[in-house]
């Protein structure tokens, strides 16, 4: 997808009056305008939090499969030279030792090799750092899209999804406390110029030097008036993956989800254990165990190390062992801890998202981490698998857009009453807007916030098609090979499911909010994964025509 951006300027840290600071972010003027003015009460709070954003996109923890022609060809030749330096080395040693000679490494030649060992590490990360900040290329690779920041009422917020598709950062950061006085302020949603340049800027933060946060369109277009038109313009061909992870993985953050808060202490001791220590075999997961009213406990796979959240209690229902996969990039939080206040964790389920808080006084920055490090989303999510079948009416999606865009924000009860629907309807209709990259749950807050990631709603295309599972399921259901034997009431307002879908027997428990939770099924997809990469066609089926036999007794009544 082709996207226009337009910068005036390049966003900088300046020199202002008195010593103090003045963080000048670019905004893209193909957008509509947005403007804010304020100083920041906690710069180094802040410094650390923009800081852990930029870790988080770009890393890249995916395998990367290499071409080995020229490496092979390379090794070879490496080789010969050292089959011919060991056959000198040797020759000469056996001459030594046969005239009595026998020299031990000096402490000057030791010394001498640990310098030069040191040079050439340090020269490797000047250059790898140089590269990235002088090849444009790569760093557009490294940063796809420009960082999003919404200016709304009583937050400001900075969005942003890494190279890899599998990690979402939002620093949300509260107008009332977080920033100080305030200047001109117009709401809404843009693009930030940025570049490898102003990250090494934030690192000058400090406590003791005031510094103001600015976006101003007006002050670069009057810096390039009467200088011609100086304008950058950047044509950005979004990876569908990319775009399509960024807008599924925000919208995982709506779905019913179970809260751990974990102490600092807890969190310093899961990361130092995964700084100290690399798996080499599987599993690679942190398994959550949780039992009501009592102590969390992480276990690390597979060293079965057993990290207990001491002074933190479970409240919410029990539940079967929860895994979290791709462990490693919560190491992008370590630098967040020593300002932390607390860590909370909210959890779908095994092998599905999860979004961990960390909250810093008026700021809090939430990692969004998909399953697992590695995902294709082009071809849906097992998200998409999990969420109730129904599918809002296009005019209800229209109303509850215009609704949003003009309130900019709103609980899912208000916007339940707005469209006059059941509550599972308003959801997906929200889930819609969230999928086209309109709308962003506020796990804090607990409410919808309109925010187009984009200038333009996002298009089917751009999404991209549903996941394979989920089209074979509603085939089903057109043919008429599912069958609902048996419907009770389950845990929490939720159903049991009984039935049969191509002949297979299978069973679904289904949650208050219609979220597949378990399933049972003798096909292959199931008995491989279960519903960790999301529920087979044949547990999807029978929810779906559960629904059709519900929506058709009411149609009756």
């Amino acid at each position: 997808m082709k996207v226009s951006m337009k910068y005036a300027g390049r966003s900088a840290l300046l020199d202002i009056s008195g010593g103090a600071k003045l963080l000048q972010m670019a905004p893209n003027l193909a957008r509509q305008q947005v403007s804010f003015d304020g100083s920041l009460n906690r710069p180094i709070e802040f410094r650390e939090a923009i800081s852990a954003l930029h870790d988080i996109v770009i890393n890249d923890l995916r395998f990367q499969p290499r071409d080995k022609t020229a490496y092979q060809q390379w090794l070879s030749e490496q080789r010969a030279r050292e089959r011919t330096i060991r056959q000198t080395a040797m020759d000469q040693k056996r001459r030594d030792i046969a005239s009595g000679i026998v020299d031990k490494p000096t402490a000057e030649l030791k010394k001498s090799h640990a310098d030069a060992l040191k040079r050439y590490w340090s020269a490797r990360k000047t250059l790898d750092k140089r590269l990235r900040k002088e090849n444009e290329a790569l760093w557009r690779k490294l940063m796809p899209y420009d960082p999003v920041i919404t200016v709304a009422e009583d937050v400001v917020f900075f969005e942003c999804f890494s190279v890899d598709q599998s990690s979402y950062g939002c620093l949300t950061v509260d107008r009332g406390d977080g920033f100080g006085e305030s200047g001109q302020t117009q709401l809404g949603t843009t693009n930030v110029d940025y570049s490898w340049d102003l990250y090494d800027s934030f690192q000058s933060l400090r406590t003791y030097r005031q510094t103001r946060f600015q976006i101003d369109p007006a002050a670069f277009e009057v810096s390039t008036s009467g200088g011609g038109d100086q304008h950058r313009e950047e044509k950005i061909d979004l990876p569908s993956g990319w775009l399509s992870g960024f807008v599924r993985l925000q919208s995982a953050m709506a779905m019913p989800m179970k809260k751990v808060t974990l102490p600092l202490a807890t969190m310093y001791s899961l990361l130092a254990f995964l700084k100290r220590n690399k798996a080499k075999t599987s599993p690679r997961a942190i398994r959550f165990e949780l039992r009501e009213n009592e102590t969390p406990r992480l276990v690390l796979e597979p060293w079965e190390n057993t990290i207990e959240a001491i002074g933190a209690t479970y409240q919410g229902m029990p539940t079967e062992p929860i895994r979290v996969w791709g462990r490693r990039r919560l190491l992008t939080l370590s630098r967040l801890l020593p300002l932390a206040d607390s860590v909370d964790v909210y959890l779908l389920g095994t092998g599905l998202p999860s979004f961990w808080v960390v909250q810093m006084g008026p700021m809090r920055l939430t990692l969004g981490l998909s399953g697992w490090t590695t995902n294709d989303w082009s071809a849906g999510s097992s998200i998409d698998m999990l969420m109730p079948p129904q599918k809002p009416e296009p005019t209800l999606v229209a109303s509850v857009a215009e609704h949003l865009s003009n309130r900019l924000a709103g609980t899912l009860d208000e916007v339940t009453r707005h469209a006059g629907v059941p509550s599972a309807l308003a959801s997906s209709a929200l889930n819609q807007l969230a999928l086209r990259g309109q709308v962003i749950y506020d796990l804090h807050a607990g409410q919808y916030r309109w925010r187009s990631v984009l200038p333009m709603a996002l298009s089917d295309k751009e999404i991209g098609p549903a996941h394979p599972e989920l089209q074979a399921a509603e085939s089903l259901v057109r043919a008429g090979k599912a069958e609902v034997q048996e419907a009770m009431a389950g845990p929490r307002g939720g159903i049991i499911l009984n039935g049969s879908v191509e002949a297979t027997p299978c069973e679904a428990l289904i949650d208050g909010d219609g979220v597949i939770r378990r399933g049972k099924c003798l096909c292959k997809w199931h008995r491989k994964a279960g519903i960790r990469n999301g529920p087979c066609r044949h547990i999807q089926a029978l929810r779906m025509r559960h629904e059709q036999q519900t929506h058709a007794k009411v149609s009756q009544a």
